[in-house]
């Protein structure tokens, strides 16, 4: 029996009119955007669709994100997809949750809207930076940050892959990591267009708030496992808002993640909403996974048609 997990994209997918197309075409997707725009008290979809300074700015962009995921998911759903598991990348953990069904989707809404504020706040653009290391072993990579540490704050942030982790943290610290990097052979090392530097310490302000806000919020019991990006484990509903508080300044657990998915028997994987960078994780993980993704109706054809 073929295990499908569903993926959920995390902040930089974005891009102009995401999703339009399917909100045109079927009820379940507007619905959903439209929802979306009644808890957050703005029109969601004229955002996405035209203005995209906004679309690119933190307290704006999760939302955005998670509704398109989600109003995906439930097309998918009514197309007679479920996924045996989930997962998603730093935001995308919140669809996840919601596709799982231990977070109410205008509770996710709403909560995601003041993580994004949170961020904002505590990394201001040009507080720090994050680099992507190409083929670099992770011990090489760790040492390096340990030994730059000295200059400030920096850290893995994403292990993407086995071949490409970023690291973040403070500009002075981050560069001298870096150089530290080159010394030790390291050929490929590509600054990120990201606004702060995520999943770092520098993020400890927005983690305390977040903290507060998810006392107050409800979770349910699950309803398929979640692998969760901070320890790369079966996430547990008792520990779903102290992982959450944790998540957003610790490092992303992403391929292993994926490998834990692997040996519950997972063989295929449908990414869904804005991109394909999960998928071309994946694909850099193993190249034997069997590979979807679900962002206009276009892809959605193929998969139906596959």
């Amino acid at each position: 029996m073929t295990k499908t997990a569903f993926l959920f994209a995390g902040q930089g997918a974005q891009y102009l009119g995401m999703g339009k197309d399917l909100y045109d075409l079927y009820p379940i997707v507007k619905e959903t955007i439209d929802k979306a725009s009644q808890v957050l008290g703005y029109d969601l979809r004229e955002l996405i669709d035209q203005e995209e300074s906004k679309l690119n700015q933190t307290r704006y962009t999760q939302p955005a994100i998670l509704a398109t995921s989600i109003a995906i998911y439930r097309l998918l759903q009514e197309k007679g997809y479920e996924p045996d598991m989930v997962a998603g990348l730093s935001l995308g953990e919140y669809s996840a949750l919601v596709a799982s069904g231990a977070l109410d989707f205008e509770a996710a809404i709403a909560l995601v809207a003041k993580r994004g504020t949170y961020m904002e706040e505590a990394a201001p653009a040009g507080s720090g930076k994050m680099v992507a290391v190409l083929n670099t072993p992770v011990d090489v990579i760790e040492e390096a940050c340990k030994k730059a540490s000295e200059f400030g704050v920096v850290t893995p942030a994403n292990y993407n892959t086995p071949s490409q982790i970023v690291i973040g943290g403070e500009v002075v610290a981050v560069d001298h990591a870096v150089e530290l990097l080159k010394e030790a052979g390291a050929k490929r090392i590509l600054p990120l267009n990201v606004s702060g530097p995520f999943h770092t310490a520098l993020l400890e302000p927005a983690s305390q708030k977040l903290a507060e806000v998810l006392t107050e919020v409800q979770f349910n019991d699950f309803n398929c496992p979640l692998v969760g990006n901070t320890e790369a484990k079966i996430m547990e509903k008792d520990r779903i808002a102290e992982l959450l508080t944790r998540q957003v300044k610790e490092p992303v657990r992403f391929y292993e993640s994926i490998a834990l998915m692997k040996e519950a028997g997972v063989t295929r994987f449908i990414e869904v909403g804005p991109g394909k960078v999960l998928s071309g994780f994946v694909k850099k993980i193993d190249r034997t996974a069997d590979l979807a993704n679900v962002e206009d109706q276009a892809s959605l054809e193929t998969l139906i048609n596959n």
